[in-house]
């Protein structure tokens, strides 16, 4: 749409998903009321709301970062997305029983959907309209760096460490994995926004000025993107609980899988189809920017975040995956690694990683 059509529903629809939100919590439908088939309708409609809202929040977001240019823009999802999942990870740990899982399987999905799915579909597509696509070493070397760190320490080792349960941390480990995470991506994002500036930011001079279109009112987008983004952590926080109930209520097996895939698909989709688009318009280290970051985010603050939230309500928390899920996360790193070891990629490099990101697809429904 445009003119007056589209302005209103930039506007509305960020308001809509809000009201939306704090009226189904004071509807009495909410996560933990209302009988089965109510909470489902209840979610249909939430899904609804919050997918058209998530493309227009995508909008102001890149509204301010166009304000605040490479390489913050990038930061300005990442950030939000990083928020939005680990609000929705905490209010459904708290929901029903202890859910140990859920917070592995949802930061264990945004890093295969990332790495896997969004880099893949960002190189084939990429590579099929331009060919061959350059890239900056440094600063996709550094995004892996800080990834495979990250992954190992969180996902990988609670599986072998002798102190508690295998794929667990004992207090004292959590506490100090969570610290060690934190620093290294504030280490990291030190190094993204003013150490090394130039290592992630590709054909761009630092005296051109990005600025935003006359016509757009950053203010506006601002609080819109604030309050779309709070709408769609309420709602996707009904939906994400109407798919757990209903899964468990038809004995669906594999369903904290299932669930951790959807959330980390929910929130995903703005950064995703920003790393897209940045992609198709030839700017794809500004794409792999936003795929990458977001998988460094997810791991560097999640974990944190969802431990503070074990620590504190004594609820269990598994980190450590299974074997084949292991294998899995290794092989996509191991790929990355490959696929950046170069400056230039391809439409095959692409179509590499999404096989991978099939077979994790397929595995979840059919371990």
């Amino acid at each position: 749409m445009s003119g007056f059509g589209r302005s209103m529903t930039s506007y509305a629809m960020p308001l809509a998903a809000l009201v939306m939100a704090v009226a189904v919590r004071a509807s009495g439908l909410s996560v933990d009321q209302g009988s089965l088939n109510a909470r489902i309708l209840v979610g249909a409609l939430s899904s609804a709301i919050m997918f058209v809202t998530i493309f227009v929040v995508l909008d102001h977001a890149e509204a301010v970062a166009r304000r605040v240019g490479e390489p913050y823009d990038t930061l300005v999802l990442t950030f939000a997305v990083t928020a939005i999942e680990v609000s929705i990870i905490v209010s459904m740990m708290l929901h029903g029983e202890n859910n140990p899982t859920l917070a592995r399987e949802s930061v264990f999905s945004t890093v295969m959907i990332t790495s896997t799915g969004v880099v893949g579909m960002c190189l084939a597509l990429g590579g099929w309209r331009h060919r061959k696509q350059a890239i900056v070493r440094q600063g996709t070397s550094a995004y892996l760096a800080v990834l495979i760190a990250l992954a190992v320490m969180t996902l990988i080792l609670p599986t072998y460490t002798q102190a508690t349960d295998p794929g667990t941390f004992s207090a004292a480990q959590l506490g100090f994995v969570s610290v060690l995470s934190v620093l290294l991506y504030a280490s990291f994002v030190f190094a993204q926004t003013v150490r090394h500036r130039e290592d992630f930011i590709q054909g761009q001079p630092h005296d051109v000025s990005v600025g935003a279109a006359p016509h757009e009112n950053i203010s506006a987008s601002a609080l819109l993107l604030m309050a779309g983004l709070i709408g769609i952590v309420m709602l996707a926080e009904q939906v994400a609980a109407s798919v757990e109930d209903t899964l468990v209520a038809y004995q669906v097996t594999q369903a904290d899988s299932i669930v951790g895939a959807m959330i980390a698909g929910l929130v995903l989709m703005p950064e995703a189809i920003s790393a897209v688009r940045a992609s198709l318009n030839n700017e794809l280290q500004r794409g792999l920017n936003v795929a990458m970051g977001s998988a460094c985010a997810t791991i560097g603050l999640t974990i944190p975040g969802v431990a503070a939230a074990s620590l504190l309500t004594g609820r269990g928390l598994t980190l450590g995956l299974p074997a084949a899920d292991a294998v899995l996360l290794v092989l996509a790193l191991f790929i990355c690694n490959v696929s950046f070891s170069t400056e230039r990629t391809t439409f095959l490099t692409g179509m590499v990683h999404l096989v991978v990101f099939f077979t994790y697809i397929f595995l979840i429904f059919i371990p």
